[in-house]
């Protein structure tokens, strides 16, 4: 049983259907991250995104799923890497006949460029909010809520994007992901062989609004935060 899953993910249609497990597993993880971080705009002070916050930093379940959710985001990385090598290797040999930009979109050609982009925006991501809250602390006083005392994630988000070039950096990044989900939405269902006539145009729609909003979302947090719309 172990060698024939192996055999699975280790060939090509098996490490597109890795790709597309992972993607959707992904994204998921985005529509729930989404969630949360839009509390901000209740704009309360930052009073329900600080108790949504302690919930998804104390929760066991939750904490559990962010080991789920590295090995997923590694997972997918890796076998990216290792179908964009099998493509060029398979592309090797020039066709007279065959036009890349003409059957494609620039944004599905320059995926491993836009991932990499998404990538190293994580990292600064991870270093600026989740490092700090998980073991460094955020070296702001902690919030009282109710008379409980939360880790202020609010305060360290309006101290995060008060600086213009991280405010920047965060835009740039949501664009590179609303590229990458572009074609990586419909990609995940199409790697599992979800394509039907009937409803791969609802799942294309579906995924252009999804790669609109959520990264415009994410945009808009630090946006309104630097030009003091949230306080």
């Amino acid at each position: 049983m172990t060698t024939f899953l192996s055999g699975i993910f280790t060939r090509s249609v098996g490490k597109k259907i890795a790709m597309g497990i992972t993607g959707l597993f992904l994204i998921s993880f985005l529509i729930v991250h989404c969630a949360i971080n839009a509390t901000i705009f209740v704009n309360d002070g930052g009073k329900v995104f600080n108790e949504a916050a302690h919930f998804m930093g104390t929760n066991i379940f939750i904490r559990i799923m962010e080991i789920v959710l590295f090995a997923g985001i590694i997972w997918h990385i890796v076998q990216a890497l290792i179908l964009t090598l099998d493509s060029r290797k398979a592309n090797s040999v020039k066709y007279a006949k065959f036009d890349g930009k003409a059957n494609s979109k620039w944004y599905s050609r320059w995926m491993g460029l836009l991932g990499t982009l998404i990538l190293m925006f994580l990292v600064v991501h991870l270093l600026d909010f989740w490092a700090q809250a998980r073991f460094t602390g955020l070296g702001i006083p902690p919030v009282m809520i109710d008379g409980k005392e939360y880790e202020n994630m609010y305060g360290k988000m309006l101290e995060v994007f008060s600086v213009g070039w991280v405010v920047v950096v965060y835009i740039l990044g949501m664009i590179s992901l609303a590229y990458h989900l572009m074609h990586g939405f419909q990609s995940a269902f199409q790697s599992l062989g979800l394509n039907h006539k009937k409803y791969t145009p609802v799942i294309k729609l579906t995924g252009t609004l999804f790669s609109i909003f959520i990264p415009l979302i994410f945009a808009l947090m630090p946006i309104a935060i630097y030009f003091g719309f949230l306080k």
